[in-house]
């Protein structure tokens, strides 16, 4: 991407694993970057990237955030995973209105771009793709399996809607454009690898479920920042606003099978890979009735739902969807990474399986059958005395 020292663009949710990255990558470049977030940056950000603390929901905070920006990114969001998934109000608040007031924060403060990042879920809800594009409709709204899902894909068409929009100040039009990537992956990821090193750890990963050929699709955390960076100069005059009103897949380009993707991680840690295989649906009935718990129980005992039902779709369920408008008219060609970062990231600070406490007592069983030998021999006669 071409130097875009002139600009500066502000990022929703930019306290966050991929907003953070994102931000960087534009300050390399020399762009002026400003954080909106409800929380500051786990990382130390450097002195030329401003933070703004504030809350997607209250519009006067957004106004005053989006001022003088020339491209706003949109990534903050709520309810992707875990027990977040069940919070239905906030979701829909952070999800919905929040992505209507950037919007119209956009048009009174005349910022003329705006790429929003979306979901693969605004059109999966548990039926097998293989093979789609973006030319697939959206999942009716009352067919998504979770609150996060539905709230996305309002959202999306909010964005998608508001492309063309006329801006007060009379400069020109709003041009908008969505990226739908796969589940992000990356060194110091917070939201899902966390998760899944603590049930390995925990020795709760012992087993796999649906079929081995089911297919899903993952983006490493540097495409997706290479992606959104092309994505807003598509928006632009010099490139004949391209991306305007458009949506975009985007992930690595290589379907895998979810647990085996995440093989190398397991055994990376120094943990045996699991071999007991379970039908997707008996994992999907122990999810509804741990949903069922939660909503029982969750206002007087907050706790972490092993799996929810739309995470057994997202992980079971054969949905891969191809790339090649993004390489077309983004020129997204995204690199090929491993999990070997994951793993030394995860180990540097200290995860991994410890050697077995076995050997240890071993140890000192010897030494002291050994000590206690020697004293034996202490009290026996010297032969020959």
């Amino acid at each position: 991407m071409e130097n875009v020292s002139s600009e500066t663009f502000l990022i929703t949710g930019g306290s966050g694993y991929f907003g953070f990255r994102l931000a960087c990558s534009l300050h390399k470049k020399g762009s002026k970057v400003v954080l909106f977030d409800i929380i500051p940056p786990r990382e130390e950000l450097p002195e030329d990237i401003t933070f703004i603390q504030g809350d997607i929901c209250e519009y006067a905070q957004v106004a005053k955030a989006i001022t003088g920006a020339d491209c706003v990114f949109h990534i903050a969001s709520y309810g992707m995973s875990g027990q977040e998934q069940l919070n239905q109000h906030l979701i829909e608040a952070v999800n919905v209105q929040g992505t209507q007031n950037v919007l119209k924060a956009c048009v009174e403060q005349g910022v003329s771009r705006m790429v929003y990042t979306s979901t693969f879920n605004v059109l999966f809800g548990g039926q097998v793709i293989e093979n789609g594009d973006e030319s697939l409709p959206y999942l009716p709204l009352h067919l998504h399996p979770d609150h996060y899902s539905r709230t996305k894909s309002m959202a999306e068409m909010a964005v998608m809607k508001a492309n063309g929009t006329a801006l007060k100040d009379d400069s020109g039009v709003l041009r908008t454009c969505a990226l739908r990537p796969a589940g992000i992956y990356g060194p110091g990821e917070q939201r899902h690898l966390p998760r899944i090193v603590s049930y390995i750890e925990k020795g709760i990963f012992r087993f796999v479920y649906g079929t081995p050929g089911s297919l899903v699709e993952f983006v490493h955390v540097e495409n997706l920042v290479f992606a959104h960076e092309l994505a807003a100069k598509a928006l632009t005059l010099e490139k004949q606003h391209r991306s305007a009103g458009q949506t975009y897949f985007i992930s690595d380009g290589r379907p895998v099978n979810n647990f085996e993707f995440f093989r190398p991680l397991v055994e990376g840690l120094g943990y045996p890979f699991p071999k007991l295989r379970l039908p997707i649906s008996l994992i999907y009935c122990f999810a509804y009735l741990t949903e069922v718990i939660y909503h029982l129980i969750g206002p007087f005992y907050n706790f972490q739902p092993l799996l929810t039902c739309t995470e057994v779709y997202k992980t079971g369920v054969t949905h891969y969807i191809s790339i090649e408008r993004a390489k077309t008219e983004l020129g997204y060609e995204p690199q090929k990474y491993s999990l070997d970062e994951v793993v030394q990231w995860f180990r540097s600070r200290g995860h991994g399986k410890k050697p077995h406490r076995f050997f240890s007592r071993l140890l000192l069983n010897i030494l002291v059958v050994g000590a206690f030998i020697a004293v034996v021999f202490s009290y026996l006669p010297v032969v020959g005395s």
